[in-house]
Parts: structure tokens; sequence; C-alpha cells
């Protein structure tokens, strides 16, 4: 029986290398990681170098920080996939993105925020920073300020305080909110059920999201449709607001919650 559960010790002082980047949430030199997961950075290169080979680290070639590569996050991704809400969601935001014809986002929460895990393009080219991995504003994203209005206030704003630091908002083309300007978007989203941005922080371009809740009403998924102002009527009446409310609903009911 102990034969059985031996494990094999370098794979898992390697994985103290991979847990300490995803704690961090950031990019970090051969310095700061090695101590980060105990041990001196001589002993850690060698593993670093191992991981590259298999895409589960990249190294910027700039700054010589490393951070998790494509194979770790195609991991991640299909982890996520995985999960009943989203082979519920795919389907039917596959078919919003056609019927509206305005690119859908479809996110979950993540450990660094909401995080963008599929994409179903519009016939209309959009240049936003927006693809799978990608992790959305809290404060400045229609697709984080619908996380922000229905999870516990305290998880908000630990999250708000690891943006803040981190810079996503800055990286977005937006700013830090103060928490009255913020607490007021966040109520009118509880009263529509739906987040909207127009023209912020990207000139030109709109987005609505409409949250997804699981049986218990919890928030589980966020449905994004983005696109340019000069094709996207952001109304709140409006038919790509009343398809993606739609959506989200139909989802929601699939998962087990009852609708007030």
């Amino acid at each position: 029986m102990e034969k059985s559960r031996r494990g094999i010790q370098s794979i898992e002082i390697g994985g103290r290398l991979l847990t300490a980047l995803v704690e961090a949430g950031k990019p970090m030199n051969l310095g700061e990681l090695a101590k980060q997961a105990g041990m001196p950075a001589a002993k850690a290169h060698p593993y670093l170098v191992s991981f590259g080979s298999f895409g589960l680290i990249e190294q910027n070639p700039l700054t010589g920080r490393y951070e998790l590569g494509k194979f770790a996050l195609q991991m991640g991704l299909i982890s996520l996939h995985l999960l009943d809400p989203v082979r519920i969601a795919i389907p039917l935001v596959t078919q919003l993105a056609t019927d509206i014809d305005q690119t859908i986002g479809l996110s979950v929460l993540g450990n660094q925020g909401p995080t963008i895990i599929y994409i179903s393009e519009s016939s209309y080219p959009i240049h936003v920073n927006m693809r799978t991995g990608t992790v959305m504003s809290i404060q400045n994203t229609a697709t984080g300020q619908v996380y922000a209005a229905f999870l516990p206030p305290r998880q908000v704003e630990r999250m708000i305080k690891q943006e803040n630091k981190s810079g996503v908002a800055a990286g977005f083309g937006g700013k830090e909110k103060s928490t009255r300007a913020l607490e007021e978007i966040l109520a009118d989203i509880r009263k529509r059920g739906l987040a909207r941005v127009q023209g912020e922080p990207i000139p030109g371009i709109n987005a609505i999201c409409a949250p997804v809740f699981e049986h218990t009403g919890a928030i589980v998924l966020g449905i994004t449709a983005i696109g340019t102002s000069g094709s996207f009527d952001a109304s709140w009446n409006g038919t790509i607001a009343s398809k993606v409310r739609l959506c989200a609903q139909t989802v929601s009911e699939r998962l087990g919650y009852a609708h007030n």
C-alpha cells in the first residue's frame, strides 16, 4: 500500500514552482519565484527549463520574468470546459452570437478575477483585448461589474484591492473607481439584471453582460456581448440587451435557478 502511494519527489518539488506562479498571479523573476517556492535559484532553474519545453512556463525574453505558458492555460481552460454550466452555456452562447451578429464572450470567476473562457465571433471585426484567458477588470468592464454586483461584498473588496495592485484596470484603459461611484453602478446592475458600458474604458466599444446563476443563487457565469458603437445597440430595452438577458436566464433555469 505504501509503495502504491509513493509519488515522484522531483515532480512534487517542481510543482511548488507552478503553485507559486499561480498564487502570485503575476510574472516573477527567478529569484522571487525560487524564494516563494522555498528553494535556491540554482535548484529552481532546471525545473523551469523543463517546464518551458512543455509549454507549462514561459519566460519573457525582454524582462526575464516567468509566467504560466500556453499549455498550462490550455489545461486550465479544458478543466473549466468540463464544468456542467459551461457545457450547457456554450451552444446557447454560440446561437446567441449568430442571432444578434455580435461577439459573445463567456466568462467564469477565476483565481485572478472574471476570466473569458469561450468566445463566439461575429462578422463585425472588433479590436479589443478579449480572448480566452483574459482577466476582465472588475471595475471597468461590463463582465467584471456583473460579478461585482452579485458576489459577496467582502470577496469583491478583496478582488478590487488585488486588481488595483496588479494594474488590471489600467490594462483596460480604465481607472480605479471610488467606492461610492462603483456601488451606484452595481446597484443599478442588480436592479436591471444587466451591466452595460458604452465607449469606456475603450472608446467606440460597447458591451452588455448578463449573469448566470446556479440553483443556489450564486453567480457562476457571465455572458457578454461586445461590439463597435456603430453596430451595437446598447439600449437597455434593445434587441441585444433582451437576447443576452434571455440567454442568461435560459442557462440559469437549466442549472436549476428559479427566477423571481
